[in-house]
């Protein structure tokens, strides 16, 4: 029970953490995406500063909660901030649920339980190689940097998506690296943690992460880029954590159908809840994303209807009364 609670936490969090972190960014310079100078940009913003304090705090309850249980266990569980972020943006835009919101939920909700139900994730198998370990965490490195570099040929708005799903695999990685770390610390201590590489791969790919999620929620609206992150990160999460944490899920052909039917579920319900209107994504926004201001065109609009009137009114006007003749 522990376990649920930590991670539902950690999720709320990190939701909302999510959200004020997005409305921060989309006014960060367009010229900082990718660059490093776009972190030192956003630390001056308080609203970041607030939501990067409640991904920290949710980043320390999922650690907790990895620490207690499995890694296939508390990535579903996590899975579910794309609710809480929903619920916040949903006060934020003052937009009701909806069929299409509680779809989402329903799936999201469905698909995590069905896989959790089904795989009965348990830890305690042998450890992989060291060889199978490298194998794993390069594979998902190297996909990461393809995604990069693709990112960078695409529009704003599909750039935004491709690198959100880049930060899914590292956050997915993050994770299982953060199990290791935690289990070496309960059986060897501090110096043997200290000695070891996970803990410095978990520090750099939660920035290089944070680098990347940044980018996409200033490339982009929230919509375009949370339901890939949310997507992502616990697919990794977890093929990590049977790759080389020995983790085990059930293998009978109906449990691997309903983890797989679970696993479509979750990301369906993610998509889902990613494209209802209550995440920003309005006219306004997606106007503010690619550096146009509503309130400035509506400023324009105002000034040419202005220069109509004055250029109608020096025009000479017809006589208002009956034509002669």
């Amino acid at each position: 029970m522990a376990v649920f609670v930590l991670a539902l936490s950690a999720a709320c969090f990190l939701g909302l953490g999510f959200v004020l972190q997005q409305h921060a960014a989309q006014r960060a310079p367009r010229a900082d995406l990718l660059h490093w100078r776009l972190l030192l940009d956003l630390l001056r913003m308080p609203e970041w500063l607030l939501g990067t304090g409640f991904m920290i705090t949710g980043l320390i309850l999922s650690a907790l909660a990895l620490n207690q249980g499995e890694v296939s266990l508390v990535e579903p569980l996590l899975a579910t901030n794309l609710i809480f972020a929903m619920a916040l943006a949903r006060v934020l835009t003052r937009q009701t649920l909806g069929r299409s919101g509680w779809a989402g939920v329903l799936l999201l909700a469905l698909g995590v339980t069905a896989f959790i139900v089904a795989g009965r994730p348990t830890g305690g198998g042998a450890p992989a190689s060291e060889l199978r370990h490298w194998l794993v965490v390069g594979t998902v490195v190297g996909l990461t940097l393809l995604l990069i570099s693709t990112a960078r040929r695409l529009p704003l708005f599909e750039e935004a998506t491709v690198l959100a799903l880049a930060a899914g695999l590292l956050y997915g990685l993050q994770d299982a690296l953060t199990r290791t770390t935690t289990q070496r610390l309960d059986h060897q201590g501090l110096e043997a943690v200290l000695r070891s590489w996970q803990p410095y791969a978990v520090v750099a790919a939660g920035v290089v992460g944070l680098l990347l999620v940044q980018s996409a929620f200033e490339a982009a609206p929230l919509r375009m880029s949370l339901p890939a992150l949310t997507a992502a990160q616990p697919i990794t999460g977890i093929a990590c954590a049977v790759g080389f944490l020995g983790d085990r899920l059930r293998v009978t052909p109906g449990a691997l159908a309903w983890q797989v039917a679970g696993l479509v579920a979750i990301v369906i319900g993610v998509v889902v809840i990613g494209r209802h209107p209550a995440l920003p994504g309005t006219t306004g926004d997606v106007l503010e994303s690619i550096g146009e201001v509503p309130g400035d065109s509506a400023d324009d609009s105002d000034e040419s209807d202005e220069s109509d009137e004055s250029d109608e009114g020096s025009e000479d006007d017809p006589p208002t009364g009956p034509s002669p003749g």
